[in-house]
């Protein structure tokens, strides 16, 4: 399944910390972090998760893969062709009501 980049939240640091870190760690890019898209708590076999995701900007280098088997560039309202994670589900929704033109 897919899933929007990031991971967990270091003590004293901001969620908008951990995705700048995250990104840096993962995907080897930095981003300009925006409006606040959506906030989902799933509960999943192993736990709940809280996931909350953001617009960004890329900035400089284009993500590399370090940990992941695939990354893709998918436009905003073409989201819904993907298998996505339960939790990010009503991220992407958010993010195609948003470009929905």
């Amino acid at each position: 399944m897919w899933e929007f980049p990031g991971g967990k939240i270091e003590p004293n640091e901001s969620p908008e910390q951990a995705l700048l870190r995250e990104l840096d760690e993962e995907l080897l890019c930095s981003a300009e972090i925006g409006e606040h898209v959506e906030t989902t708590e799933h509960e999943y076999d192993f736990g709940i998760v809280i996931l909350t995701t953001y617009y960004c900007s890329l900035v400089g280098a284009e993500p590399r893969l370090t940990e992941h088997s695939e990354i893709r560039w998918v436009q905003a309202t073409e989201l819904d062709q993907l298998e996505w994670a339960p939790a990010d589900v009503p991220a992407v929704e958010r993010v195609m009501k948003d470009f929905r033109v």
